[in-house]
């Protein structure tokens, strides 16, 4: 699936809220840094820092992606 730029995204509660594969790579690395946090294993918050940085990422990617396009439809009008 995905957004109207293209973006693959996941949709949660059906239609209220889009989240972005990035979004959830980020929600998820957060939690698994709680849990991490919580069980004090260090495995787990390395494994959520990465997920963190990876969500990070993939909405730059897709930011920058978006304002590519943006520009060549502008030169195209």
């Amino acid at each position: 699936m995905g957004d109207r730029l293209g973006r693959r995204t996941n949709h949660v509660n059906e239609g209220s809220t889009t989240m972005t594969d990035g979004d959830v790579d980020t929600a998820k690395g957060r939690v698994k840094k709680a849990a991490g946090d919580l069980t004090d294993d260090d495995d787990l918050r390395r494994e959520g820092k990465v997920d963190e940085a990876s969500g990070t990422v993939k909405d730059k990617v897709g930011d920058t992606a978006d304002k590519v396009k943006d520009a060549l439809r502008r030169d195209d009008d």
